[in-house]
C-alpha cells in the first residue's frame, strides 16, 4: 500500500483489502478545492469528507463502480481526475485533434496557393514572337 499524503490514521479502514480499494479509488478523485490534487494528497476539509465518504460506501458494500457513480452523480464528472469518455465529452476529447488537422490543412492549402501564384505561366505564341522581336532589335 503506497502512502497517501493527507490520509489521517483515523480514516484508515481496519480491513486491508477495503483500504486498498479506497486508496485506489481516491487516487483518481479530484479535490474540488485544490482541483489538481487527488483527495488522497489534499489536506482540504472537503477532500477529507470525500475520503471518509468513499470508505463509508465501501464498508456499506458498494462496488468501486458504484462508489464512482455515486460521487459523479453528486459532484459531476469534474470529481474525476481522468474524465470518462462518453458521447457528451466527445467534443472535449476531439477538439485538439480537429484543431490540429485544421491547422495542417490550412498550412498545406496556403503552400499550394503560394506555389500556384509564384509559378511562371507559359508564354503564348504571340508573346514569344514579340519577345523574339525585342531580342533581335537589341542586337
Amino acid at each position: 500500500m503506497s502512502p497517501a499524503g493527507a490520509v489521517q490514521p483515523d480514516e484508515v479502514l481496519a480491513d486491508p483489502a477495503l483500504e486498498s480499494r479506497a486508496r485506489d479509488l481516491s487516487a483518481g478523485l479530484r479535490c474540488l478545492v485544490c482541483q489538481n490534487q487527488s483527495i488522497d494528497d489534499s489536506d482540504a476539509e472537503l477532500a477529507k469528507d470525500l475520503r471518509v465518504l468513499v470508505r463509508q460506501r465501501l464498508v456499506a458494500g458498494d462496488t468501486n463502480a458504484e462508489v464512482i457513480d455515486y460521487l459523479v452523480s453528486r459532484y459531476g464528472e469534474f470529481v474525476l481526475l481522468k474524465p470518462r469518455f462518453e458521447w457528451g465529452t466527445l467534443a472535449l476529447w476531439a477538439t485538439p485533434v480537429v484543431v490540429l488537422l485544421s491547422g495542417v490543412a490550412f498550412a498545406v492549402s496556403s503552400v499550394r496557393q503560394r506555389r500556384r501564384e509564384s509559378a511562371v505561366a507559359a508564354l503564348s505564341a504571340e508573346e514569344e514572337a514579340a519577345l523574339d522581336d525585342l531580342a533581335r532589335s537589341r542586337q
